[in-house]
């Protein structure tokens, strides 16, 4: 295989460079058929032998290339891995034959999968790709190996994308596969020059019930960027990967125009009738994101209150003797607690935080204001009883927030009681004898209605799918947030009867997914004996040829005849009958709803499917701000191409090394080419964060 001939673009058309057998004297031009031979059949149709595992596909003149070249990559990786195994399991039985103080022969070396581990490090760890031109780097490999041949950049750099092109078709497999849906987040990147990227992650629970989540694209996009180019750009991307029938919803917190955009995919994906309840879950935003959208907004009302503060810290701060001495005056006044902070004005969180410790102080500021001539703009007492007012209102606010990042598990369930209480709290303070605080409170209570609006349904739904709570959540803050009867129980009768729709749209589906059995028919004749077997529309089939099997489905239909007076619940009936579950731990943080769902996916089989989907969206998560969302130097100075190769390859990584450590040595062999990773899992960055590229 000539490393010529690979490309960035494509790693499949990159490993080909054998001869071409054509047994129809016509020019095959795709690069695929190198590692094809077309033959014909004795009923002349045409078929594709793999050169590599012999296996036959299609090949008539309609069929195209893509699925040869989708098993070509599957194959190779395939062969791959045996060898790597091969490699590994010598390796190991080498390494035990020297503890046991054995002879044993040199390890064997294997120049291609050096090479492949080398491609993985670089990919794995963010590596540049020009280390295999350092001198230091090159001298420590020829001392361990002195068998190993450096490759150059270049080579690299393809090595690299065949790692990324060999997991993009697993993952697109996998997606293809899986039986539940997938949620999508997006988020909006820039390189250090201000090239701006959309990053696509796919949120969804596995066969094993474990939460997982992968960055599906890196997508560079001209500027000027607008809802319209972005959407287009998602709904591609869907398209390529085949989840556009599988999306359930999306969050675009961190997305230009995401109110368009949000608005562009429903109006394009909601024509194939795909969408749960018609779309209305399909854009919902993260608990974090409602938070932060609320406050900040609300408390430009306050800016002159908060400025003020903001003056006052500043003047104190301004000279060290004026700041000595005014530490002086809060030792005395016992009111050294917490340091006197300035914030950052684009952040409530900072804000909040100046506030608080500005309070801790308000003996020395009153103090300072009396004693020195030059302070001015000081606060009455009548300002301090407002900022303190609002500082206990942001108080809960803030100690919301800090909840957020902290589960390991972020199911869509956890925070619903949270946001319920937070509503609550918003009625309660627009009562607040303080003005400032009931203006601001006010306006924050109309943002979260807006916002509720379009996230409500969904964590609702979530926190009755919580064995824990089902219904009774819903119905004890509802009653609370809504003092008149009639609009709380109209509001918890409709989030019943939405959950039901949901629930039906799952229980046809799940009937559709169900084969017809076959069963006995029974005739009317006086004797009642059986006279013929259907099934499935296939013709009849006399009474001698009837088997076992074909009696046990007459039993079935028996069954079924004679116990129709009976009432046949449906598993959605039983999980409200049954009692909410208590869980044993005595902390709700402890409780894993996944392995709940997991256990009791038989009983409840549509419940299950809808707790799999619903409790996938990423509506817990806490979205990265914008200062975190910018590439270094290393990866800004790349092609668009490579820097999506190298960001998904790194994410689809990143559970290898991890699931390598728990396994023991040779449980480990199958996991040294596999790739994934889950949400949640591992706290490194999946953006390289190494230095300039010396040679890009």
């Amino acid at each position: 295989m000539s490393e010529s001939t690979a490309t960035e673009g494509n790693a499949i058309n990159a490993v080909a460079a054998m001869a071409v057998h054509n047994p129809r004297g016509r020019k095959l031009r795709s690069l695929v058929w190198n590692d094809f031979t077309k033959e014909r059949r004795v009923d002349g149709s045409y078929v594709a032998v793999c050169n590599h595992c012999k296996k036959q596909l299609t090949a008539s003149s309609r069929s195209g290339t893509t699925h040869l070249k989708n098993h070509l990559g599957t194959c190779l990786s395939t062969k791959r891995v045996m060898k790597r195994k091969k490699l590994v399991v010598r390796r190991l039985l080498l390494k035990s034959a020297d503890a046991k103080g054995e002879a044993s022969e040199q390890s064997h070396f294997d120049q291609e999968v050096s090479r492949q581990d080398l491609a993985r490090m670089i990919v794995r760890h963010g590596y540049r790709f020009s280390m295999v031109q350092d001198a230091g780097f090159r001298t420590f490999v020829r001392n361990l190996q002195p068998q190993f041949k450096m490759v150059s950049y270049d080579k690299v750099k393809v090595d690299c994308m065949r790692i990324y092109e060999g997991a993009r078709i697993r993952l697109r497999d996998l997606l293809k596969n899986l039986p539940s849906r997938v949620s999508l987040s997006v988020d909006m990147w820039r390189s250090s020059d201000g090239v701006e990227y959309v990053c696509l992650t796919c949120h969804y629970i596995d066969d094993e019930w474990k939460l997982k989540k992968r960055i599906l694209n890196f997508i560079y996009l001209e500027a000027p960027l607008t809802g319209l180019k972005i959407s287009k750009a998602i709904s591609e991307k869907l398209h390529e990967w085949g989840i556009e029938k599988k999306l359930a919803g999306v969050v675009l917190d961190n997305c230009t125009a995401d109110d368009l955009v949000g608005e562009e995919l429903l109006a394009s994906l909601r024509t194939d009738g795909s969408l749960l309840l018609n779309g209305d879950l399909f854009h919902v935003r993260s608990c974090s994101q409602v938070l932060n959208l609320i406050v900040q907004e609300s408390l430009e009302s306050a800016c002159e209150m908060t400025n003020r503060v903001r003056a006052n810290i500043h003047y104190v701060k301004s000279s060290d003797e004026r700041f000595s001495t005014f530490q002086k005056v809060a030792k005395q006044a016992e009111e050294l607690q917490k340091p006197l902070v300035l914030d950052s004005p684009k952040s409530w969180t900072s804000m909040y935080l100046m506030l608080d410790s500005a309070c801790q102080y308000q003996e020395a500021f009153t103090e300072l204001a009396e004693s020195d001539s030059e302070y001015a703009g000081s606060l009455s007492a009548n300002d301090w009883a407002d900022v303190k007012a609002l500082t206990e209102c942001l108080d809960v606010l803030y100690h919301t927030m800090e909840k957020f990042p902290a589960a390991e598990k972020p199911t869509s369930n956890l925070h619903f009681n949270e946001i319920c209480g937070i509503h609550l709290l918003l009625k309660t303070w627009c009562s607040s004898p303080s003005t400032v605080v009931a203006s601001i409170a006010s306006q924050m209570l109309e943002k979260f209605e807006q916002y509720w609006n379009s996230t409500g349904k969904l964590m609702a739904f979530a926190s009755i799918l919580d064995p824990r709570y089902k219904m009774k959540s819903v119905e004890y803050f509802f009653k609370l947030i809504y003092t008149d009867p009639d609009e709380s129980k109209a509001r918890i009768d409709g989030i019943h009867k939405n959950f039901m729709s949901l629930y039906n749209e799952y229980g046809v589906q799940s009937a559709n997914s169900s084969k017809t059995q076959a069963f006995l028919c029974y005739t009317g004749s006086s004797t009642g004996s059986v006279s013929s077997v259907c099934g499935n529309g296939a013709e009849a089939n006399t009474f001698s040829r009837i088997t076992l099997s074909d009696a046990r489905k007459g039993l079935d239909q028996y069954l079924q005849e004679t116990s129709s007076g009976q009432t046949i619940k449906s598993d959605l009936d039983m999980y409200f009958e049954e009692a909410v579950y208590l869980s044993r731990e005595g902390s709700p943080d402890h409780f894993d709803i996944l392995a709940w769902w997991k256990s009791f996916a038989a009983k409840y089989p549509v419940l299950s499917a809808m707790a799999r989907d619903i409790l996938g969206y990423p509506v817990s998560i806490v979205p990265s701000d914008s200062e975190a969302r910018v590439l270094n130097e290393y990866l800004s100075a790349m092609d668009p191409i490579i820097v999506q190769g190298l960001i998904c390859a790194q994410d689809w990584l990143q559970d290898e090394v991890e699931a390598s450590y728990a396994a023991g040595p040779l449980d480990s062999l199958a996991l040294v080419s596999a790739a994934g990773g889950s949400e949640g899992d591992g706290d490194e960055s999946m953006i390289p964060v190494n230095g300039d590229e010396g040679n890009s």
